[in-house]
């Protein structure tokens, strides 16, 4: 908690108590002029008293417990520590209270001194008393305090570890699309160069879109489309199949932010684990934009009994679902089905 607010929250207690002393003191006027054997006390003589029995023990009990007490003994988990120095700082305020009230200038001496043993014992309890209020409440106060900030500590730690956690999700899918995707340029170079040249070209936009515009926690959506849609020409150019890959998008939204690269990682897993090539279409890829959500859903054809021994080729379905969790939690669906060797994934975000 920032220290100008502590202050205040400091200085609007003081002012409350303040506030209460003179009320007491009204009540207790208006009491004593209601009577006619009696006089008001004088607003001096009742500051004085009020300084000597109330204040002055009230601030040194309110700051011990606030100070000392709680951050040596309560926050070490010393109870036995903090329940002896609880007890006795009331009535060590209490006492200098009472020898303040008794000097000549305050009250005077008879304050404390001219009096029986069992009413001074009375007195000093009660101003311990009216004391330990204000250290409870001092204590309560410091609580809340050390509470509060720890909450802000823990959310600036959850903070970091989230931008942590993300850039390393982020930096495990870059690599991944890059190594595929340069084997594949590999093995075209030698067999067919204007091919692979093309396929060439068609990388260096990616990775100019992987390099600048993935930077930013958000982009357009637009660009994430034109994104995918050269993902997918990249693949397409080693297929002789010309309904290899059916990509749809209905919907319009200009100024929809998004995180970069959401749903590539599915369509290249359908490009890694799709079985029949020579399939119309092989992979089917619609993307639905409707007001505030999106629909994604991704299709292929795949081998059962192969499934489970390519899992590796893609990237992993957890690491997939961390990365949405990350990004948005509690604003996406993800559902996977696979049925008479279909591969299916279903993905709704809500923005």
């Amino acid at each position: 908690m920032k220290k100008p607010i502590i202050i205040i929250l400091h200085i609007g207690y003081w002012l409350i108590f303040l506030l209460l002393l003179v009320v007491l003191y009204a009540l207790t006027n208006a009491a004593a002029l209601g009577n006619e054997a009696n006089e008001g006390i004088g607003v001096g003589e009742w500051l004085k008293l009020m300084f000597s029995t109330t204040i002055l023990p009230g601030i040194i009990c309110f700051y011990t417990f606030y100070f000392f007490l709680f951050s040596k003994f309560l926050q070490q988990r010393k109870i036995l520590a903090f329940f002896i120095g609880a007890a006795i700082t009331p009535f060590g305020a209490a006492v200098v209270g009472g020898l303040v009230g008794s000097l000549e200038f305050f009250i005077g001496y008879y304050f404390l001194f001219d009096k029986n043993f069992m009413t001074v014992l009375s007195m000093l309890t009660f101003i311990a008393f009216v004391a330990l209020l204000n250290g409870i409440i001092g204590l309560v106060m410091r609580g809340f305090i050390t509470w509060y900030s720890e909450i802000k500590v823990k959310e600036e730690l959850n903070k970091k570890n989230f931008e942590m956690e993300l850039a390393l999700v982020k930096s495990q899918i870059n690599p991944h699309f890059l190594f595929n995707t340069i084997n594949n340029i590999d093995v075209l170079i030698t067999k067919e160069p204007e091919l692979a040249s093309r396929y060439l070209n068609t990388l260096s936009d990616i990775m100019r879109f992987m390099l600048y515009e993935t930077k930013p926690e958000r982009i357009l959506f637009n660009k994430e489309l034109e994104y995918i849609e050269k993902f997918i020409a990249l693949h397409k150019i080693r297929s002789n199949n010309t309904d290899y890959v059916h990509f749809n998008v209905t919907g319009a939204a200009p100024n929809l932010m998004i995180a970069p690269m959401l749903f590539i990682p599915f369509i290249e897993n359908a490009f890694k684990h799709v079985h029949d090539k020579k399939a119309k279409p092989a992979i089917d890829i619609s993307i639905k934009i409707d007001k505030n959500i999106i629909i994604f859903i991704c299709t292929n054809n795949f081998k059962e009994e192969t499934q489970e021994e390519n899992e590796h080729s893609g990237l992993g379905d957890g690491l997939i679902r961390r990365r949405l969790q990350l990004l948005y939690p509690g604003q996406h669906d993800l559902k996977v089905d696979t049925q008479n060797n279909i591969y299916s994934v279903f993905l709704t975000i809500t923005f």
